[in-house]
């Protein structure tokens, strides 16, 4: 094979990027009351933004090629990425082009969070940009409700290029979205986005739903109570695969490390099992800890969660045969600058 077509990056996003400033208050305020703000920090977000830092952090070598802008959150977003070893020379950058901005309140006492959030101008996929060379050049191609006719283009070129499509969604107002979600062969959803769509009652009901016999996998993660997933693998029987337990202190991001951490297993090759077993354990840790984890700390949690009689014997009765975690550390590589 031409070194032309050789798959130059583990994952690609063409989603949405954001700049988020977060305000810590000790809890909740009822209607029409004042709370003193205990802390505030800008961080990087956005549905692919942060799935592209997590699975970066976890191993994965990554690019972006959304739109951005020559504003100042634009340059943000961009110096970000670059420090977290994601490529932005694919990004097209034009005057119109935007980030997400989000005011998050974090709630200290439980760990929840509300955000409100303002986006304008030409946010995620570019309609025509890239080109079909790079989509071909990846594992794995990364994309949200963002820019949904670039997404729609992007994902027929990687489907017939034999590229994997993983989509986070979290709203269904494009007209455009049914037609992508057609295209997309890793569906991972929210509980709640994932029963408006489908009409059902639960999380199993709507993966059922959502299973198309061209599918690899359906994945409806409910938090704290785990996720329930279909696959290619296991027909159409949906099964529940648990959290693991932490002490949250802050879940924003959650729900994107971990469609990072699986989409960066996914380019490695890890049973689907395995990926969500890693997935989970990395949205755990940003669970626990407020921050996205590396690697290495994946791979402790897991063999910590893992290594115990009671664990290791529930592997067993299951019939999975993969115990440990996915090993990315060997996999990260500096991407190339030409195709």
């Amino acid at each position: 094979m031409s070194a032309r077509w050789t798959k130059q990056f583990d994952v690609l996003g063409l989603g949405c990027t954001a700049v988020d400033d977060l305000l810590y208050v000790p809890c909740f305020p009822a209607a029409d009351e004042k709370m003193r703000v205990e802390g505030t920090t800008r961080r990087f977000g956005g549905l692919t933004g942060a799935a592209l830092v997590a699975a970066s952090r976890l191993g994965a070598r990554c690019a972006y090629a959304g739109c951005l802008g020559t504003d100042e959150l634009s340059s943000y977003v961009a110096g970000y990425l670059g420090q977290e070893g994601v490529d932005i020379s694919r990004a097209p950058r034009v005057p119109q082009g935007r980030v997400v901005h989000s005011i998050v309140v974090v709630g200290m006492d439980t760990g929840s969070r509300n955000v409100f959030f303002e986006g304008s101008g030409m946010i995620g996929a570019h309609d025509t940009e890239p080109g079909d060379e790079v989509l071909r050049a990846c594992r794995v191609l990364f994309i949200d409700q963002w820019g949904m006719a670039g997404n729609l283009r992007a994902a027929r070129v990687a489907r017939l290029a034999g590229t994997a499509v993983v989509a986070d969604f979290e709203d269904a107002g494009s007209p455009l979205f049914r037609e992508v979600l057609d295209v997309v062969d890793h569906l991972v959803l929210g509980e709640k986005f994932a029963r408006e769509i489908t009409g059902q009652r639960d999380a199993a009901g709507a993966a059922r739903a959502l299973w198309r016999a061209d599918r690899k996998a359906v994945i409806v993660t409910c938090g704290a109570r785990g996720c329930w997933s279909l696959s290619a693998e296991r027909g159409r029987a949906a099964v529940h695969h648990p959290a693991l337990a932490v002490k949250a202190t802050d879940t924003t991001g959650c729900g994107d490390v971990f469609h990072g951490a699986y989409a960066a297993s996914l380019a490695q090759g890890v049973t689907l099992e395995g990926r969500i077993r890693f997935a989970a354990a990395a949205a755990a840790l940003k669970a626990r800890k407020g921050e996205i984890p590396r690697l290495a700390e994946v791979q402790k949690l897991l063999r910590v969660r893992l290594g115990s009689v009671g664990a290791w014997r529930t592997e067993k009765r299951r019939g999975i045969s993969e115990h440990r975690p996915p090993d990315l550390s060997g996999s990260k590589r500096k991407p190339s600058t030409t195709l």
